[in-house]
């Protein structure tokens, strides 16, 4: 587990060799024995708390610059341990995973972007929890991991993002009343900067950048769609029309972009909502229809599930790494995505209808298969 440690021990002995000082004269200094220093700097012991101010002031150094602690991790750092943590909930070690989210939080209570992956952390994997009680008590953790982010962080990305994944906790919680108190529609005449952006590095005569700056919206706002799309038809459920429409729209949009490419795992989303809804209006072949493209999407060439771009959007490779925390990569483990991908069909109480259905049986079979690879 990757994991930042105090070193004081070292750090004391590098800087008093760096400016040429001995044991003795620290010792002297700091009013102590030269065993003392010693031992700070074997890590057999350590300064009395009160000596600290004083020992990073002879050295000119921060008190947290002496401990060598670092209340802060970059952005590849959290990537790292975002990961790391990812493989133990993979690997079936749910109560270390959490425990280790747990001590991260603690340890770097300032550091907001990676509170922030830690709540996702534990939303992205409570459904692991063995009890009802304890996936509950993961998604009140991480939400209020998400109130602090949004409360003390200053940054209007990271608080935004951060309102919005409490409020998803919340309704996950059964609180929709207070979901609505938290969220308000935003404006559709506000408009969006990107144009204003493009149109700026246009005249600064840097065209490649204004392309990737819209390539990037463009991205961004189908994937937008394509979340809103499957909601709206949840609720349509009992206007055939208006979610047959629906479904053709997706279609549209899904086809034109290639999204089962570029982003599968919002178009197996997507599949499993209108699975949903035609069974919930008793057509079962239509159900049965969008479960095989489900399957045959979920059993192809998809993996690593990862945002990629294509020959039309091909400035965004690097914008993925720069732009999203997580980078290119999905916030769960493919072990952990694998099985989820077979669990909403297989375990979906709304399919249990086609049970006995032998197109059924064998998109189960697909799934397990992929699950196993």
């Amino acid at each position: 587990m990757y994991m930042k440690e105090l070193h004081l021990g070292r750090i004391l002995a590098e800087n008093r060799r760096k400016r040429g000082i001995t044991q003795d004269e620290l010792a002297e200094f700091m009013g102590v024995s030269k065993a003392a220093v010693s031992k700070w700097e074997t890590e057999v012991s350590y300064p009395d708390i009160m000596l600290l101010p004083r020992l990073a002031s002879y050295f000119d150094i921060s008190i947290d610059e002496l401990l060598g602690y670092e209340p802060q991790m970059d952005r590849k750092e959290i990537q790292k341990l975002y990961r790391a943590i990812a493989e133990e909930f993979a690997a079936g070690f749910f109560e270390t995973a959490v425990e280790h989210c747990r001590e991260y939080a603690k340890k770097y209570y300032s550091c907001y972007p990676l509170l922030f992956q830690i709540a996702s952390l534990l939303i992205n994997h409570s459904m692991m929890a063995p009890e009802k009680q304890q996936l509950n008590c993961l998604l009140e953790e991480a939400k209020e991991l998400c109130r602090r982010v949004k409360t003390d962080s200053g940054d209007p990305n990271l608080c935004r993002n951060a309102l919005h994944l409490e409020a998803y906790c919340l309704l996950m919680l059964g609180r929709p009343e207070e979901v609505l108190e938290m969220l308000k529609p935003e404006s559709l005449v506000a408009g969006t900067p990107e144009p204003l952006i493009a149109a700026a590095w246009k005249m600064a005569e840097n065209t490649n950048e204004a392309k990737k700056i819209l390539q990037a919206s463009i991205y961004r706002n189908v994937v937008t769609f394509l979340n809103l799309l499957p909601s709206y038809m949840e609720i349509c459920t009992e206007e055939k029309e208006k979610f047959e429409e629906s479904c053709r729209r997706l279609y549209a949009v899904s086809d034109a972009f290639r999204m089962e490419r570029l982003h599968p795992g919002i178009i197996l989303t997507c599949y499993i909502t209108m699975a949903q809804g035609w069974m919930k209006m008793e057509e079962k072949e239509k159900a049965l229809e969008v479960l095989e493209q489900y399957a045959e999407l979920a059993d192809g060439d998809i993996y690593p599930v990862r945002l990629r771009g294509d020959e039309y959007f091909d400035l965004l490779d690097g914008w993925f790494e720069e732009e999203l925390s997580l980078g290119e990569y999905p916030p769960r483990n493919e072990k952990v995505i694998r099985h989820s991908v077979t669990q909403a069909v297989a375990e979906n109480p709304v399919f249990a209808g086609l049970a006995d259905e032998p197109r059924f049986r064998k998109i189960l079979e697909h799934l397990w298969r992929q699950e196993e690879m």
